[in-house]
């Protein structure tokens, strides 16, 4: 497990950014401790830097997994965020779609979203914009670009 280059960090935090904007300064100061990014197997770690510490002490080839998974990298370096970044994500978004209990199970299936399943969206929400997707219940259901 090793800290994310130069390059890495950049290509990474503009995929975040596209999703939460400048609040991703929120993710790695928060008030429950310092948080960090970390690689290891082309996946990308969210981990608390005191469970870091205590897991200095176990061997790379052993360790499967630490924090939570935010994306990976792909072959051709670019990154992808995995639904389990979404927990992170969802609170620091800064645009919101909201789908109407009639339109979820569709789009959890696949589907596209008609705009008659809209419930609420975002004011000033621009076309190609990175959204995390809700519930009208606000549960995070997933992020997409519109």
């Amino acid at each position: 497990m090793r800290p994310l280059t130069e390059e890495e960090t950049r290509v990474m935090f503009e995929k975040i950014a596209k999703y939460i904007g400048e609040n991703l300064q929120l993710l790695v100061d928060r008030p429950d401790g310092t948080y960090c990014f970390r690689l290891h197997n082309d996946r990308v770690y969210y981990v608390s830097e005191k469970i870091l510490k205590l897991a200095a002490n176990i061997s790379g080839d052993k360790l499967v997994s630490l924090g939570t998974c935010f994306g990976k990298f792909t072959k051709t370096h670019k990154f992808r965020l995995h639904i389990t970044a979404l927990d992170y994500l969802a609170p620091y978004a800064k645009y919101k779609v909201w789908i109407k209990p009639g339109a979820e199970q569709s789009f959890l299936y696949g589907n596209h979203v008609l705009k008659s399943g809209l419930g609420r969206i975002t004011e000033n929400t621009c076309q190609y914009q990175g959204v995390v997707v809700y519930s009208m219940a606000d549960v995070p259901l997933a992020r997409t670009l519109v």
